[in-house]
């Protein structure tokens, strides 16, 4: 019996956690549900990119001649990076002008919405109950780890992508593209050309999103997890002789998985602005 309710104590902490603040009075707990707004993924991720907009900014109006600080150093490391990536990726000059600082948006915007979940997991959520006077109330801290987040973002891919094939290719000769490609220009072969095409542009469109969503989703519930075996004492509400040695578990294991998540947040902001770059150049790309 106890055990039963334990896992269901630890179940009811996993649900918890995983519920946004909506604007509806009903909790939501689908992963998959466009039927109403997450409050928390659409503010917190509008004041991270302000945050990083700021701190770009700030880096440039900080630029001297002289001897950088480490900060502005780290910035310009950054950026000759991404310029040096999309020179090898984006072979038109006056499309780079916008590009460039795109990639370089939204590496840094991804980043610092993945960072978040570096976090204590009870941090935000106990913070946002201190703040609204409700022990219930929800919150996710991690935009990313909402789908609808990084679907947005690869959606705004997306419609670059087709201004882009039309920008440079104009639009009838991109309509000719999509009809005479990959198969050739028989008209016969016009509808399988098109559909290969329009499947081709959803299927990167979600799979750029889902990438982005599933890593940091993941590592939001592996904290999760880690959490719960520090706690298993408050969920028992007694001390028993494992609690101990568990404790100290959730310790080496939170600070191993920590490290380790600093290279996958990294990693996933860089595929992500990566892919974002390969997808544009091919736009400007003739088949």
């Amino acid at each position: 019996m106890a055990t039963e309710q334990n896992a269901n104590a630890a179940a009811e902490y996993i649900k918890h956690h995983l519920v946004h603040l909506s604007d509806q009075a009903t909790p939501q707990t689908v992963i998959v549900d466009f039927s109403y707004l997450n409050l928390d993924s659409i503010v917190i991720s509008i004041l991270l990119g302000a945050l990083g907009c700021f701190f770009l900014w700030r880096a440039a109006r900080k630029a001297t001649s002289g001897v950088p600080t480490r900060f502005l150093a780290a910035v310009e490391i950054l950026i000759e990076f991404v310029d040096g990536l999309s020179k090898d990726i984006i072979h038109n000059a006056q499309s780079r002008k916008v590009l460039a600082p795109l990639a370089l948006t939204l590496f840094v915007w991804i980043f610092l919405m993945n960072a978040l979940d570096l976090f204590p997991v009870d941090g935000f959520p106990k913070l946002w109950q201190l703040i609204t006077g409700d022990s219930h109330a929800y919150l996710r801290a991690v935009p990313t780890a909402d789908i609808n987040v990084p679907l947005a973002l690869a959606l705004g891919v997306l419609l670059l992508c087709l201004f882009y094939n039309i920008k440079i290719k104009g639009l009838g000769g991109w309509l000719h593209e999509m009809l005479t490609a990959p198969f050739g220009k028989n008209p016969i072969l016009w509808i399988p050309n098109i559909i290969l095409n329009l499947i081709e542009f959803v299927s990167k469109t979600v799979s750029h999103g889902l990438r982005l969503f599933g890593n940091m989703y993941a590592g939001e519930l592996v904290f999760m997890l880690i959490a719960l075996l520090g706690g298993a004492w408050m969920v028992s509400g007694s001390i028993g002789i494992l609690d101990p040695f568990l404790f100290i578990m959730h310790l080496i294991s939170g600070a191993a998985w920590t490290i380790f998540h600093i290279l996958i947040i990294t990693l996933q902001a860089f595929i992500f602005m990566i892919l974002a770059l390969v997808y544009l150049g091919q736009a400007h790309d003739s088949h």
